[in-house]
């Protein structure tokens, strides 16, 4: 696994070879890694606001699921960067920092009156080292549960009475037995990782997470009987999911639950953007819950980063993005694309539906939400995770005992 320390050979590479140059403000390289439908058309509405101050955007998109081994250490190492990138790792930005690459927002943000309107949440996963060092973009919560509400009155099943997780299984027999699938799950990687964060999370709840996806983990947690309690959920869910699981994507899982083919989704509550783009009704055709008996929702803050090239036009064309991506009434429109939930506790929340009202009434207790580890923890230790427990999932046979172990030997070796 490629280590962010060797970050500062690329940052090197790229003082030598490209901050020199002369980046032409009217066309700005921006570098993300969506391409479902919602996302999409959520991007528009930055490009677009943008487009009016007169900068042109260059599109460089690599989708987070297609398996290309694309990142920005390669695209500075080749020496042609995007001056504008959507990346969450801490660690970026730190070797960026120390490369004098790096662009604080701190000030811009403090001068345009959007950091005091930061929610505890966005504040703590955009700030690295006491500096905000990304633009917040749009707030998920990462395992939310999202039900088609047809098939639940098809099988007698009522999601808002569930408690707990017993509860939510104790109903998958009436739903299989009318020959609905319970609960559909996609078989890439980062499906399995996030499930297992908010199982953690919800089951748990913030001290077993932070000790085990923090940014400096606590080896004891590993083997602990929380940990293998939520290894066990996480099996049970597995044990339930549809022979069309494996390689599925989280969009054609999520169409599962929108065509009626399943019942719900345990996934980022940016499913909703889905269901939207199928002209789906919110209380209607479907609706949304926290995973019962949650203690403690996952949050992801997709954010945006500035590479500083030494060139002022694409200053202030970085300037003129970062300021958009925060205003309230583009904010807004951009997360109603999305089907994800404000950065700012001052946009106007009268065009937003129940589920964006059940994420921001959730994040109105900070000991409830932890953070995603691709915003806070080292890479090398989250992404063993994702790998572990992708084996574990996959393999039935493999046990908490399996897990465990190669979980503490991967400690051992990263830290």
């Amino acid at each position: 696994m490629m280590k962010w320390k060797a970050f500062g050979l690329a940052a090197a590479l790229l003082a030598g070879t490209v901050l020199g140059g002369t980046a032409s403000a009217d066309e700005v390289v921006v570098y993300h890694t969506w391409s479902k439908p919602s996302e999409i058309a959520a991007l528009g509405v930055l490009r677009d606001a943008w487009g009016k101050d007169g900068h042109q955007w260059k599109d460089l998109s690599i989708a987070h699921d297609s398996g290309a081994n694309v990142s920005l250490m390669n695209m500075i190492t080749g020496g042609n960067p995007p001056a504008i990138f959507m990346n969450s790792d801490p660690g970026i930005y730190r070797d960026l920092t120390k490369q004098g690459l790096g662009v604080p927002l701190t000030k811009l943000f403090d001068s345009i009156g959007a950091t005091k309107n930061f929610p505890p949440a966005v504040l703590k996963n955009i700030t690295v080292d006491g500096e905000i060092m990304k633009a917040p973009a749009t707030v998920h919560i990462d395992g939310m549960v999202y039900y088609n509400k047809h098939v639940a009155e098809a099988t007698g099943v009522d999601p808002k009475s569930w408690k707990s997780l017993d509860d939510l299984f104790a109903d998958f027999d009436k739903v299989k037995a009318k020959g609905y699938i319970p609960i559909a799950q996609g078989g890439d990687q980062f499906q399995k990782a996030y499930l297992l964060q908010a199982v953690i999370a919800a089951e748990e709840g913030p001290d077993i997470y932070n000790r085990f996806y923090g940014e400096k983990p606590d080896k004891s947690v590993i083997d602990t009987p929380e940990m293998r309690t939520a290894l066990k959920r996480f099996r049970q869910i597995q044990q339930h999911t549809d022979p069309g699981s494996p390689n599925r994507q989280w969009n054609d899982t999520t169409n599962l639950v929108i065509t009626g083919k399943a019942l719900l989704q345990i996934h980022g509550d940016w499913m909703k953007g889905e269901f939207l783009a199928a002209n789906k009704k919110l209380g209607t055709d479907f609706d949304c819950i926290n995973i019962p008996g949650t203690k403690a929702v996952v949050v992801t803050v997709d954010a945006w980063g500035f590479l500083n090239t030494n060139n002022a036009d694409t200053a202030k064309a970085q300037e003129d993005f970062a300021k958009l991506d925060v205003d309230p009434k583009i904010n807004a429109a951009f997360v109603l694309k999305k089907g994800a939930s404000p950065v700012r506790t001052d946009v106007d929340t009268s065009a937003l539906d129940a589920c964006n009202k059940l994420v921001l009434d959730t994040l109105k207790d900070p000991n409830k939400q932890v953070s995603n580890p691709f915003n806070t923890a080292d890479a090398d230790w989250y992404r063993t995770i994702w790998e572990q427990a992708d084996k574990y999932w996959s393999d039935p046979n493999r046990s908490e005992d399996d897990f465990v172990k190669a979980m503490q030997d991967a400690y051992d070796q990263i830290f």
